[in-house]
């Protein structure tokens, strides 16, 4: 079963590498959708079929703990399988966010991190074939 996912990043550097990092861990990816802050996730959200979010905290317009709290408080959007990877190191929100359901993945990260946290969040098995 491929998985629609939402990375949402302010850089569309860091998009773009963890994109790369789930083809390379051979997660079955169908859409990919981006946005660059978390009011764009949201749209994105309300438009598209996600399985699940790959969000960053600081951004700016919304941070990503805000849209977090804005999807848990949405019908349609409160059971996603939420990621957060960032470079946060305030134990008390990492904490916090944990607390909301999101899984929390610490730059720098590997392939085999990301493919074993979407494993466990979303049971999705990897592909045999593994595109870079």
């Amino acid at each position: 079963m491929a998985i629609n996912v939402l990375i949402v990043d302010d850089s569309g550097v860091m998009r773009a590498m963890i994109l790369k990092a789930m083809r390379m861990s051979g997660l079955p990816l169908g859409e990919v959708h981006q946005a660059a802050n978390g009011k764009g996730g949201l749209d994105v959200l309300d438009q598209h079929w996600i399985d699940l979010v790959i969000v960053d905290i600081n951004m700016p317009v919304m941070n990503g703990e805000e849209m977090i709290d804005c999807m848990k408080e949405h019908p349609q959007m409160r059971d996603i399988p939420i990621v957060v990877i960032s470079n946060e190191g305030s134990k008390r929100r990492i904490e916090r966010l944990q607390r909301k359901g999101a899984r929390f993945i610490h730059k720098p990260f590997t392939p085999e991190i990301i493919r074993d946290t979407v494993k466990d969040l979303t049971g999705v098995g990897v592909s045999d074939e593994r595109t870079n």
